[in-house]
């Protein structure tokens, strides 16, 4: 069965921006990531918040969309619904995270995808999804 992959909105930055710290190549982890999904046929999600999250940074949408052309084949297009938004505003509310952040983990659960975050936040979101740090995958 092919693996797929939902990688947070940070992650996709991490890739697109090449971000690496001292002690912390985020870049280098996020193009290690993604080279051995492309390797291992695996797929790798994205959504509509993601988008919406990568053009609040100042991206605008032909932008955005000339960022993912070249990985375009491995792919897969996921559209939140208003349950979904509905269950990540909840979740927000009573586990004081960012709604993006819960509505990532939902969109990964839902799709059946790993979710591959540095974010802190996820640790609260255990129970619906366990998050991997991209370092943990390469």
């Amino acid at each position: 069965m092919t693996e797929k992959y939902y990688l947070d909105t940070a992650i996709w930055l991490d890739f697109f921006e090449n971000r690496n710290e001292p002690n912390m190549p985020k870049g280098d982890w996020a193009h290690k990531l993604l080279n051995k999904i492309i390797k291992n046929n695996g797929r790798v999600i994205y959504s509509d918040i993601v988008l919406l999250e990568i053009g609040i940074t100042g991206y605008q949408p032909y932008e955005i969309e000339k960022l993912f052309e070249k990985i375009k084949p491995i792919l897969i297009f996921a559209e939140s619904t208003e349950k979904q938004a509905g269950k990540a505003k909840d979740l927000s509310s009573k586990r004081s995270i960012p709604k993006g952040d819960a509505l990532h983990a939902i969109l990964a659960r839902d799709n059946k995808a790993m979710l591959v975050t540095l974010d802190k936040h996820f640790k609260r979101l255990t129970d619906i999804i366990k998050p991997k740090m991209p370092q943990d995958l390469i």
